[in-house]
């Protein structure tokens, strides 16, 4: 306890930090107060009881994008789509990156003016996303019966579409200016803020209900376990040893030969990250967008597919997300591209002759820890339906796996990671007693998609 006080102390003893910090939470106040501002002429009250009615297949779907957008969808707020449309043009543009010869040279050629043209790209394409995304939320809004009477039904549409596109543009502005003037990632820290503020409602409802009892303490060690292990599984890389070819100390007849530089590849054991469970939530939530688009039940046979407790639902889920995570994989993880870094770069791998051998080693290598980290990428995932099936809560299950774990392990250690940073470069005590320290990115040589 008097180390943390320490901690705390150096802490706000560090004037950058302390107003990179202050900064932060001032504009993550702003992005929650947001969330509590209604639309013009929505009803939240019927909003929330038509979907507290809906069958359990909506409410894992709009459960997913509320617990993103802290609640702001339930609520019918300005920010209801949140930051959710700039995380779907940051994919898009991302795997254009890999198809796309010239989104692919601004990536990896063009260097600080390719990326700007990219997020001038993605903020275009956010802004058109959240068109098409807002006109789909208002028409939802409608289908609820969540709409004023006192208002009028042209009105309603024109003026809450802007309100909305407004409303996204402005958590892009605020998660820009975070990052820029904060701490951490800024479009991260605001999904982290939305997923986190479920944590306290849950907590108390799942405490409640087992009474602070033995089994209520099982599930905190259990969730402790879990945490730490994804942990362990965020941070795990395969490091490969590179070694760099002898050169020359000195100058003429004097000069000695110097052992090579050593350097390695880390090579992540997740390096999908939480992407294979957004592809596949993304394709076990079709069938029932299906059914609903076309104003039908769910056949008979599909209707485990829907059931977020069910087993088949669980069992073609952990397939999808250990075939989607291999083949993202595939796509950031470029052996080709470490092969030819390493020969201009007059580097090898000992043991390993350069060129193809060396590529089809990365590659060998790459497929083997991708097994261990895809499978438990897919237990993680369906992880909260397990605990779910033993009595706790589905709200307080969330927290046991899937993205919303995953997202706040990883933006908590870039964070941490960065206070640290500040911390051991004025000379301070860093944040734990042994070692440092390590966000999602760690040292050695990365390339290409992996940077």
């Amino acid at each position: 306890m008097k180390r943390f006080i320490t901690t705390i102390k150096n802490i706000w003893k560090i004037k950058e930090l302390r107003n990179r910090i202050l900064f932060t939470l001032l504009l993550l106040f702003v992005y929650r107060l947001g969330s509590f501002i209604v639309l013009p002429g929505a009803v939240p009250e019927v909003l929330k009881r038509a979907a507290g009615g809906q069958g359990g297949n909506a409410q894992d779907l709009l459960g997913l994008i509320n617990s993103f957008t802290g609640g702001a969808f339930s609520n019918a707020s300005i920010l209801a789509l949140g930051i959710m449309p700039y995380i779907t043009a940051s994919i898009i543009v991302q795997l254009l990156g890999f198809a796309v010869p010239y989104f692919q040279r601004l990536q990896q050629r063009e260097g600080e003016s390719g990326r700007r043209k990219l997020n001038q790209i993605t903020r275009l394409l956010t802004v058109a996303i959240t068109l098409v995304q807002g006109g789909t939320y208002l028409l939802y809004v409608k289908n609820m019966d969540a709409v004023s009477p006192n208002i009028s039904e042209g009105l309603f549409w024109v003026t809450n579409i802007i309100v909305l596109a407004t409303g996204t543009v402005f958590s892009m502005w605020l998660g820009e200016r975070i990052t820029d003037r904060g701490i951490g990632n800024g479009v991260s820290l605001l999904i982290t803020a939305g997923i986190i503020n479920t944590l306290p409602q849950s907590f108390i409802a799942e405490s409640t209900k087992r009474s602070f009892g033995p089994v209520f303490i099982l599930e905190l060690v259990l969730l402790f376990v879990v945490i730490m292990a994804t942990i362990l599984v965020v941070q795990g890389v395969r490091r490969i040893p590179i070694q760099f070819a002898k050169r020359m100390v000195g100058r003429g007849t004097g000069s000695i030969p110097a052992a090579g530089a050593r350097d390695f590849i880390p090579l992540k054991l997740n390096s999908a990250g939480v992407m294979p469970i957004i592809f596949a939530q993304a394709l076990m939530f079709l069938p029932f967008s299906v059914s609903q688009a076309v104003g039908q039940e769910t056949t008979s046979w599909l209707q485990p597919l829907t059931e977020f407790t069910s087993v088949p639902y669980n069992v073609v889920y952990f397939i999808l997300i250990v075939l989607f995570t291999y083949v993202y994989t595939a796509l950031l993880v470029n052996p080709q591209q470490y092969s030819e870094y390493l020969k201009r770069q007059n580097a090898f791998i000992p043991g390993v002759k350069p060129g193809k051998p060396t590529e089809e080693f990365i590659d060998s290598v790459t497929t083997r820890i991708t097994l261990p980290g895809s499978v438990f990428l897919g237990f993680i995932a369906i992880f909260p339906a397990v605990v779910a099936a033993f009595g706790v809560e589905p709200s307080f299950a969330l927290f046991f796996g899937g993205t919303s774990l995953l997202i706040l392990v990883g933006v908590m250690l870039d964070t941490l990671q960065q206070i640290e940073s500040h911390l051991l470069m004025r000379r301070y005590d860093g944040l734990v007693k042994s070692g440092h320290i390590q966000g999602r990115s760690g040292k050695g040589i990365q390339i290409g998609a992996n940077m």
